[in-house]
């Protein structure tokens, strides 16, 4: 089934006459699908569609000149680069072309924001958007599906993730093995080819040991000792690993140092499929004991989702004081905050921490739980 993706009304917004559309998200999310669709929409004489995996498709930009280019783009209004990483100098070259060829609206997607930011974050400063595509946010799939199938696929998705073909998949035995083809042959790979990295093993410990602390805060210098690391190479592997969209860093809030903490971090998979993947626990939830830690992951990858899909630039923290009082999520949006607590099942009322209402008296705060979750992240 093709999902409607949120993005793409922000994607034909920022498809403008020599601008580059920087199209950046996880593998096997849907980035050539959702190309292969808008191209379905354009005349393809108009369109020059090429593969960063594709040797020939690279060399034929590699001569970094405009009558190369002239020749390979004459009658063509779009350029399409699937996989645009891979080529060497993409980011000389796409500025090139965007400033000798008048009109060209042109598209770079990857896998890795290491790769596509480094390569051309300087060449293209004025010249660029970029947009994030995730695994299917529930705000997409809630457009072909009813209220009552949501909540009866509530706990796969706490299990299984969201990535888009794992809706094709009936047979739980069928989901768990291509969640750990995606986590083997297509995630960990971009990680391992980084700096030399051939050390899956440790990889692997480290992932490990952030998924059993998801909701938790980490201690680099703890897992280091764990794994016979120095701080700043688990600092390093986590580093990567948020920039191909494995993880993700959530930090403390802090405006009274005295009692909040505010240099520690939690981390956050961008997927609960392959956070389980990572553990290898695909067991319903009436057999786990992380149930809270599963909603609390999905709850935070979904709102990360409606965030970006909306173009609302809050900065996400968690917060606690060193009394143990805490919020799960914290929003600040300018001078607006809002705190929220995460809840499974709620079964009484539950207030603010005094502490934050104390410091922070114009605050919002809101539980988010079963009954009204949607009305968050939809």
């Amino acid at each position: 089934m093709n999902y409607p993706r949120a993005i793409l009304s922000l994607f034909q917004k920022k498809l403008r006459p020599n601008k580059v559309v920087l199209l950046i998200g996880p593998r096997r999310v849907g980035k050539t699908v959702f190309i292969k669709s808008f191209l379905d929409s354009l005349p393809k004489e108009k369109c020059l569609v090429l593969n960063g995996d594709d040797v020939l498709d690279v060399a034929l930009l590699k001569e970094r000149s405009v009558p190369n280019y002239q020749r390979l783009l004459d009658g063509k209004e779009y350029l399409i680069i699937d996989e645009a990483q891979h080529i060497p100098d993409i980011g000389m070259i796409l500025k090139l072309i965007v400033d000798a060829f008048d009109g060209i609206k042109v598209v770079a997607s990857g896998s890795s924001a290491f790769d596509l930011y480094h390569q051309v974050g300087e060449p293209l400063v004025g010249r660029k958007s970029t947009l994030y595509l995730y695994p299917l946010a529930q705000m997409e799939i809630g457009k072909q599906e009813d209220f009552r199938s949501t909540v009866a696929k509530r706990e796969e998705r706490l299990i299984f993730g969201s990535y888009p073909e794992i809706e094709q998949y009936p047979d739980w035995k069928d989901k768990i093995a291509y969640l750990n083809e995606v986590m083997n042959d297509y995630l960990l790979k971009d990680i391992l080819i980084y700096d030399g990295l051939r050390n899956s093993d440790k990889l692997f410990s480290l992932l490990k040991l952030i998924a059993f602390q998801v909701g938790k805060e980490v201690s680099l210098d703890e897992i280091g000792r764990q794994l016979g690391m120095s701080k700043n190479t688990v600092e390093r592997y986590l580093d990567l690993l948020s920039k191909v969209f494995v993880v993700y860093k959530v930090g403390g809030f802090s405006k009274n140092l005295r009692k909040e903490v505010s240099k520690s971090s939690r981390w956050y998979f961008y997927d609960n499929g392959i956070r389980n993947a990572i553990i290898q626990n695909f067991h319903k939830l009436d057999m786990r004991m992380d149930v809270g830690e599963l909603w609390e992951n999905y709850l935070a990858s979904e709102r990360l989702k409606y965030q970006s899909y909306h173009q609302l630039h809050y900065n996400n923290y968690f917060w606690r004081t060193y009394d143990q009082q805490e919020l799960d999520w914290v929003e600040e949006d300018g001078d607006l905050l809002r705190g929220f607590e995460f809840k499974y099942k709620l079964s009484k009322k539950v207030k603010p921490p005094a502490a934050w209402a104390k410091a922070y008296p114009n605050a919002d705060f809101q539980v988010i739980h079963q009954d009204n979750y949607l009305d968050w992240i939809v």
